[in-house]
């Protein structure tokens, strides 16, 4: 590992995860469920849905996993910043907090986007009776749902890599730091 630079290993597993969790959030956007009506022929006054494959809600909640894989690989290396060697004061450390508090925010929303969408597809409405109503419609997934977790992924996959960056900066000056402190005090003992 070079001074500052990080492990290898880690930035291509960070963004390979997630890259598999957009992919599978693009999925899940193209396949997700739709419902159109049918009557039922002995009873025309009722109704009930037909919905297409079920397949998207499998994708989202890959999405989800894969994602959440990525954050929590990166979260164990850096001992989530605050639980391994300290940070060396300057301008990596205020970057390192910075993209490590919007990585977070950015996760939590794509986190959300993916299971709202796996959960939303995964309900489907049975039977409704149209007495009294007249504009019923097959309930489904709203469009975009997980396009917009796809663009959180990317999102929080590019500031987990710039907080994995910084943090390594930090960590490492703060070891060159303690370094050179230790060897500048060899040899100046006081003549006696």
């Amino acid at each position: 590992m070079g001074e500052g630079k990080g492990s290898t290993l880690v930035y291509l597993l960070i963004v390979v995860l997630s890259l598999v969790a957009f992919g599978f959030s693009i999925a899940a956007e193209r396949r997700r469920s739709i419902g159109h009506m049918e009557t039922i022929i002995d009873k025309p006054n009722t109704t009930y849905c037909v919905y297409t494959s079920d397949v998207a809600t499998g994708y989202g909640v890959g999405a989800f996993l894969f994602l959440l894989s990525s954050e929590s690989l990166l979260m164990g290396v850096t001992k989530c910043m605050c639980f391994g060697r300290p940070l060396a004061p300057g301008g990596n450390r205020a970057w390192a907090i910075i993209y490590f508090v919007s990585s977070w925010v950015t996760f939590l929303v794509a986190e959300a986007c993916l299971i709202a969408g796996a959960t939303k597809n995964a309900y489907h409405t049975k039977y409704r009776s149209m007495i009294f109503a007249h504009n019923f419609s097959c309930e489904s997934l709203r469009k975009g749902v997980f396009i917009a977790g796809a663009m959180f992924v990317v999102a929080t996959m590019i500031l987990n890599v710039y907080f994995y960056m910084y943090f390594t900066k930090a960590t490492d000056a703060q070891a060159v730091r303690k370094t050179n402190r230790a060897n500048s005090t060899v040899g100046m003992t006081g003549r006696v």
